[in-house]
């Protein structure tokens, strides 16, 4: 009987922490820093490289130019393609299970980054959320 009790007791703890897990597909998304809102010229690259990088997956190569044709479409930055021409840097990846997108200052090499969004299916063709949440967060910052 104690070991049966134990055993209910061990579900229901499971039962009630998976309940209070966060939700990973409504992740929250930070604030974007007023220093990259008045960034005018961005590079977009994936974690593992650049566009043409021969060693990038497909994936990620269409995923930065994903995230590019959504950049210019809004019209608010000019895409370069020098890292060192920059004032803000967008690194991108996607994968079957999650997207990202990461916002560097493009002065300070080898910080960490200044605003980040995840989700599945955020730089797909055609249809960008996690561009649009970019859009929002610097739009809201420049306010």
């Amino acid at each position: 009987m104690k070991r049966f009790s134990a055993v209910v007791g061990l579900l229901l703890l499971g039962a009630v922490s998976a309940l209070a897990a966060p939700n990973v597909g409504q992740s929250k998304v930070l604030l974007f820093p007023k220093t990259l809102a008045n960034a005018r010229y961005v590079y977009v690259a994936a974690f593992d490289g650049d566009q043409f990088d021969p060693n990038l997956l497909p994936e990620d190569r269409a995923a930065i130019v994903n995230t590019q044709d959504a950049l210019r479409q809004w019209g608010r930055f000019v895409i370069v393609y020098r890292a060192q021409d920059a004032d803000m840097t967008l690194l991108v990846q996607s994968r079957p299970t999650e997207d990202v997108v990461e916002a560097y200052d493009a002065h300070l090499p080898g910080a960490d980054y200044l605003w980040r969004a995840m989700g599945r299916g955020g730089l797909q063709k055609g249809e960008t959320p996690l561009v649009s949440r970019l859009q929002q967060a610097v739009e809201t910052a420049s306010k």
